[in-house]
C-alpha cells in the first residue's frame, strides 16, 4: 500500500492535543491523518536563527515522514535532538494564567491570605516520520543536496527546479501527496528554498528508553526570519493553530506581515471559571480573534528571562526556565561566544557579550483566507512585560454584623455582578450557558450575594437595556401621534 503524505496544520495552545510543525506528513493509512496545534521554539539574534520542532507521535513510526521548507542546505552540525520536556516547560511558565485572591472580613481582624495557582496547561504531543525509495531524480528537477543521520532520524535536504518535478519524485517514492500540494510547494521553490525531510531510523529508535522521538533542532543564517505555514493548509481541517517561543537577545518579537495584537488580560472573571479556565480562554481566544479580524498575531507573555533577572512574572505559575533549559531551547548567547564559528561573520548585529534573553509567546490562529502568506517576523527593542492574567476572587467568610462587613456584602454583590458581565463580554456567551457552573461552584454565605442569585438580575437588566430603543420607537410614534391629532383639532 502507497503511503499517504499529508499536511498536518494545527487548535488552541491550552487543549491537550497533538502538535507538530507546519510541514508534510507521510502516513501509509489512507485515513483522515489531521492535526490542530503546532508549536515551535525560534531563537533570533542578527541573522542566525535556531528553529526546534516537536515530532512525537502516537503510531507506527515505520509509517511517517515529514517535509519542511528551509532557506539553505543545513550542515550535519546545524541539526540535533533535544528532549522534548522542553515545550512542557516552556509552556506551563509563559500560558494564560488564573491568579487567586481572598478578601479579608472587615468585622476580624487577620491579614489577607493571598497566593496563586496555574491553569492553561496543555499536554502536548505530535509526530514525524518516513521516506524511502529513489526515483531519476535529475530528470525531475530534484537533488539530493545532503544526507544525514541525527539521533533517531534520517535526514535529506532536497533542492527542486519545479513543483511537479518534486511532487512526482514525491509520488515515485511512494508518497501519495494532497491535490493543493503542488499549489503550495511552488511558492517554496521559487524563492529558493530547500527541502528538510526526515524519517524514523527504527534502529535507532529502538536504542531509546521510550517510544517518544524526541524534538529536531535546526540552526542557519539567513536574512529571512520567517515561518513557512503554507505547506500546513493544503489539506487542514479548518482553522489552524500555532504557539512560537520566541527568544532574542535585545527585546521583543513580533510579526511583520500581519498585526501584533496583545490579548485581553487583568480581568475580574467568577470565582466558578476557576473549575473550567480551558473553556472560558478558549472562548475568550475565539471572541477576540474574530473581533481583531482573524489575521493577527496575538501577545500571550513578553518578559526578560535572563538567568541574572529573578523576576520573571507576577505571578510566577511555574518554575522559571533555567540557563539550562535556555540554552536547550536553542539560545547560543548563553553558552559563550565560539571563536571558531565564521558562518555568522557578516552579521550587523554584533552580540556585545550582551546575556540578555527576552521571552515573547506568540498565538496565531490561522487559514488560508486569513493568512494567505508566511510568517514574517523581527526581532524590536520592545522590552515592556506582558502576561495574559485573569483574575478570581474569594469572598470572606464569617460573621459580617459590623458596620463595614454590611458594606462589604454590598460591594461584593455589585463586583460579582461586573465579574458576570466581564465574563460575557470576553467569552462572548450567553449568560445562560454559566448557569450550572454558578450554582455547583460558589463560596459566598450570603444568598443575595451569591453568582445564581444574581444571574436573575444581569438577565433582567440585559432584556431592560434590550427594550430601550424599542420604547423610546413606541414613545415617539405616540407623540407624533398627539401632535397629529391636536393640528386636526384645530388647537394649534
Amino acid at each position: 500500500m502507497k503511503k499517504k503524505l499529508f499536511i498536518i496544520a494545527t487548535a488552541i495552545a491550552i487543549s491537550p492535543i497533538l502538535f507538530s510543525f507546519c510541514g508534510f506528513y507521510v502516513s501509509k493509512a489512507d485515513g483522515t491523518l489531521k492535526n490542530k496545534t503546532s508549536q515551535v521554539i525560534l531563537v533570533r539574534d542578527g541573522n542566525k536563527t535556531v528553529l526546534t520542532m516537536y515530532n512525537d507521535f502516537k503510531g507506527d513510526t515505520k509509517d511517517f515522514a515529514m517535509v519542511v521548507p528551509v532557506p539553505v542546505v543545513l550542515g550535519k552540525d546545524d541539526i540535533k535532538v533535544v528532549d522534548q520536556s522542553i515545550f512542557q516547560r516552556l509552556n506551563d511558565y509563559s500560558a494564560p494564567r488564573l491568579v487567586e485572591y481572598w478578601d479579608q472580613n472587615p468585622c476580624d481582624q487577620y491579614t489577607v491570605n493571598e497566593s496563586s495557582i496555574s491553569m492553561a496547561k496543555a499536554d502536548i504531543v505530535s509526530q514525524r516520520g518516513n521516506a524511502n525509495k529513489r526515483v531519476k531524480d535529475k530528470d525531475l528537477g530534484v537533488k539530493v543536496e545532503a544526507k544525514y543521520l541525527i539521533g533517531e532520524y534520517d535526514i535529506l535536504i532536497l533542492s527542486a527546479k519545479e513543483s511537479g518535478g518534486l511532487k512526482e519524485w514525491l509520488t515515485s517514492n511512494g508518497y501519495k501527496i494532497p491535490e493543493a500540494a503542488e499549489e503550495v510547494l511552488d511558492p517554496y521553490i521559487k524563492s529558493n528554498l530547500k527541502f528538510f525531510v526526515v524519517k524514523v531510523n527504527e534502529k535507532e529508535k529502538n536504542k531509546l528508553n521510550n517510544n517518544f522521538l524526541r524534538p529536531i533542532q535546526i540552526n542557519f543564517n539567513s536574512p529571512k526570519f520567517m515561518l513557512p505555514i503554507r505547506l500546513g493548509m493544503a489539506n487542514a481541517d479548518g482553522d489552524q493553530d500555532l504557539i512560537v517561543y520566541a527568544f532574542s537577545r535585545k527585546g521583543r518579537i513580533e510579526c511583520t506581515n500581519y498585526r501584533n495584537v496583545n490579548i485581553a488580560t487583568d480581568k475580574n472573571i467568577p470565582l466558578f471559571v476557576q473549575k473550567n479556565f480551558n473553556s472560558f480562554y478558549s472562548n475568550l481566544f475565539t471572541k477576540q480573534w474574530d473581533n481583531e479580524d482573524k489575521s493577527v498575531a496575538f501577545l500571550e507573555y513578553a518578559w526578560d528571562v535572563s538567568p541574572q533577572n529573578f523576576y520573571h512574572c507576577d505571578p510566577c505559575i511555574a518554575t522559571a526556565p533555567s540557563q539550562q533549559d535556555l540554552v536547550q531551547s536553542g539560545v547560543w548567547w548563553l553558552g559563550g561566544k565560539d571563536w571558531s564559528d565564521y558562518s555568522d561573520i557578516n552579521n550587523d548585529e554584533p552580540d556585545n557579550g550582551s546575556k540578555n534573553v527576552h521571552f515573547t509567546r506568540l498565538h496565531f490562529r490561522y487559514n488560508r483566507k486569513s493568512f494567505a502568506q508566511d510568517l514574517s517576523f523581527q526581532v524590536t527593542p520592545n522590552t515592556e512585560t506582558f502576561q495574559a492574567r485573569y483574575v478570581i476572587t474569594h469572598p470572606a467568610t464569617g460573621n459580617f454584623d459590623c458596620t463595614a462587613g454590611k458594606k462589604y456584602l454590598q460591594d461584593l454583590k455589585l463586583r460579582r455582578k461586573k465579574e458576570l458581565n466581564e465574563l460575557t463580554i470576553l467569552t462572548g456567551t450567553n449568560i445562560n450557558n454559566w448557569q450550572e457552573a454558578a450554582a455547583q461552584n460558589d463560596e459566598a454565605s450570603t444568598t443575595e450575594t451569591q453568582y445564581a442569585n444574581l444571574l436573575p438580575q444581569i438577565k433582567e437588566e440585559e432584556q431592560k437595556e434590550k427594550n430601550i430603543p424599542a420604547g423610546f420607537i413606541v414613545f415617539g410614534i405616540a407623540i407624533l401621534a398627539s401632535v397629529s391629532i391636536i393640528k386636526w383639532k384645530g388647537v394649534i
